[in-house]
């Protein structure tokens, strides 16, 4: 695989962890990168890609878990390994592995906003395309990140309780 396929298949994990999420989050793409591999042991001639999605969706503290809980369960169903966990109540996150090496990330940055992530293993260096997949809502101009400011009726709410299926 070069990197401009590993790119493909980090859009297709974003897209389909994002899938996985009901009631449907709004988002859009935040920074897209790829750098050389470098250390020890690195190939020669290969590089990684990450890719960013950045929640628009106000996602109340008081549903932080829900969120959290319908990503980790859906990433196990998949089979991905859960490498890390950070329970923080203001910064959580979990990092996971899929099956073919690709880390993936949720965490909750600044004033609750959740970022998805995906970085790539080291592949053999080609140009990387933009993300393939398409926003759920309009490009917005700003600096990165933009913050969240759309209300939902579940992810927004200040109460507790479960998405429906």
């Amino acid at each position: 695989m070069d990197m401009q396929q590993g790119a493909v298949r980090s859009d297709a994990i974003l897209e389909e962890t994002l899938a996985s999420i009901h009631p449907q989050l709004h988002w859009l793409h935040g920074p897209s990168n790829d750098s050389w591999c470098t250390g020890p042991g690195a190939p020669e001639g290969t590089g990684t890609v990450d890719r960013l999605v950045q929640v628009l969706t106000v996602v109340s503290e008081q549903r932080r878990g829900n969120l959290l809980g319908v990503v980790e369960r859906a990433w196990r169903a998949k089979g991905y390994a859960i490498t890390s966990t950070n329970p923080s109540r203001q910064f959580p996150s979990i990092v996971a592995t899929t099956p073919d090496r690709f880390a993936v990330e949720v965490s909750v940055g600044g004033q609750g906003q959740f970022f998805f992530s995906v970085t790539t293993p080291c592949f053999t260096r080609s140009a990387v395309p933009d993300p393939t997949t398409q926003p759920n809502i309009p490009q917005r101009e700003g600096e990165f990140p933009i913050r969240p400011d759309i209300h939902d009726n579940f992810w927004s709410a200040t109460t507790q309780g479960t998405p429906s299926p």
